[in-house]
């Protein structure tokens, strides 16, 4: 399976919905994040998102791992892209452009942008869809955590998990 590298939204709607060993199935050891997204995951811990915390727990127990932008070519699309974008999303899609990694995140504009440059994409509906189709959750549960996720404040074009598989 390819390596994922996530956007900070996508770990926070799973980890806000007690739900991150979903993420851990399916992406355990090919998990990645930017030390921008840690970052940023940090600063909704001090507003008070607690269990976002539950990141931390992940990268020490090794399965999520921190990664750091290396070469020149990351560096430079990182600032090419931090013009317009945040910085969890620019260091994520210059780090999946680089090492092919695939690219977990929600933003549209992100998202947009990671198509431009030629990432794969896949998004907290995609891990759900995954998650459902390998039998690691049920579609009730699947739109049980969905909701949640909703009632957490995540932006969803579905209801239900029904609508896209």
């Amino acid at each position: 399976m390819p390596k994922t590298i996530f956007d900070n939204c996508v770990l926070s709607n799973f980890a806000l919905s007690d739900s991150l060993d979903i993420v851990e199935k399916l992406y355990a050891n090919k998990s990645y994040v930017t030390n921008y997204v840690v970052a940023e995951n940090m600063q909704g811990i001090l507003k008070g998102h607690l269990n976002l915390s539950r990141l931390k727990s992940a990268l020490d127990k090794g399965w999520l791992k921190e990664v750091t932008l290396n070469s020149r070519k990351e560096k430079g699309i990182f600032e090419m892209l931090s013009v317009s974008l945040g910085m969890g999303e620019s260091s994520s899609i210059a780090v999946a452009k680089i090492r092919s990694f695939i690219f977990a995140c929600d933003d549209r504009a992100a998202r947009r942008e990671a198509e431009f440059q030629n990432v794969k994409l896949t998004g907290t509906i995609g891990i759900l869809i995954k998650a459902v189709k390998k039998r690691i959750m049920t579609r009730k549960i699947a739109d049980d955590t969905l909701n949640q996720m909703i009632r957490n404040g995540f932006y969803s074009t579905i209801k239900s998990i029904d609508e896209v598989i």
